[in-house]
């Protein structure tokens, strides 16, 4: 068990100590359930009374606030609470499951396909015709790689996850597990005699940058023609859907239940809220949030807030509801 002193978490924290403690620590714990071994966090005021009943032997705490380490235990005071703490999870971060050999002998890999120095490939995989795999490509048990695809060194891709046809994967890139890469874009006409709908044929691909990370069950379609794309260090949560076409910027984050429609464009560092949904032909430019649940029916300039369905102005949307709410009062 990985075990480790006030001292040696500080000088990976690069914090400023205060108070002290003899009790190695064995792993972090929210403050509520945290015992004498654990470390814990604080991050802002709301959480801060809580200290006092906490069992942590350590808490890592804003350095704005006020708060005491009391009897045999100690803060580490550092600039940003949620960063220090992902460096501690990362420290007693469990070893991934391991290769008892690096080719499995049940994966399937048409005698074409190109693999890269210590790549991974676990049971059950399919990897087909003129797929390219670069350095390091770990694919978990039951991961298809289809005809042509490329991805790039030192990604990571888990079972149950299907990368159709010609797609384009950057390096350092990780796919959770059941994520669907390139499946058709959900178009269809009405036929010409009102009977039923045509298919309409989606013949693009899908280009993912590098350092890109996508959740769980989420599903990024691909084009009609030309390219679905996600920009380099985009965040994908769980349960979210990028629509055929849409093109994603650099270090754009979706979180869980939000979609793309088709043809939308994010510029960088865009956030998309949990549910939101965007409408097609749609662009929300470089640095605009949208909140949870809302419904984006317009293009979104630089750097604004947009709330509500349909969403609009943040400030604008609030003082609707604020108006709202005396009416129904009166």
């Amino acid at each position: 068990m990985k075990s480790y002193s006030i001292q040696e978490l500080n000088t990976l924290l690069n914090g400023v100590l205060v108070g002290d403690t003899c009790q190695r620590i064995d792993g972090p714990e929210q403050l509520e359930k945290a015992k004498i071994n654990h470390i814990t966090f604080i991050g802002s005021n709301k959480y801060v009374k809580l200290w006092q009943d906490s069992k942590a032997s350590i808490a890592i705490v804003n350095d704005t606030l006020v708060i005491e380490p009391g009897k045999d235990r100690a803060l580490i005071r550092v600039k940003n609470a949620d960063l220090a703490m992902a460096k501690i999870l990362e420290l007693f971060n469990p070893c991934s499951p391991e290769f008892d050999t690096n080719i499995h002998p049940t994966a399937v890999i048409h005698p074409s396909a190109i693999l890269g120095e210590d790549c991974k490939i676990g049971a059950n995989c399919y990897v087909g015709k003129d797929v390219v795999l670069g350095n390091g490509v770990i694919l978990y048990p039951n991961v298809c790689v289809f005809d042509e695809t490329i991805i790039g060194d030192h990604t990571t891709v888990w079972s149950g996850t299907v990368i159709r046809e010609r797609c384009i994967i950057g390096n350092h890139c990780i796919f959770h597990t059941n994520v669907s890469i390139g499946a058709d874009g959900f178009g269809y006409r009405p036929s010409d005699d009102g009977r039923g709908l045509v298919k309409i044929p989606q013949i693009g691909n899908v280009i993912i940058g590098h350092y890109v990370e996508i959740g769980a069950n989420s599903c990024v379609d691909r084009a009609k023609f030309s390219s679905t794309i996600i920009g380099d260090g985009c965040k994908i949560d769980n349960l979210v859907q990028v629509a055929h076409n849409s093109v994603m910027g650099r270090s754009c984050i979706m979180a869980g239940h939000s979609g793309l429609a088709g043809s939308v464009t994010l510029g960088d560092g865009v956030i998309i809220g949990g549910s939101a949904s965007i409408k097609d032909h749609t662009t929300i430019h470089s640095g605009a949030t949208v909140g949870a649940g809302s419904g984006v029916m317009n293009d979104v300039p630089a750097g604004q807030t947009v709330l509500g369905y349909p969403a609009q102005e943040a400030r604008t949307m609030l003082k609707q509801w604020v108006a709202m709410k005396r009416m129904m009062k009166n």
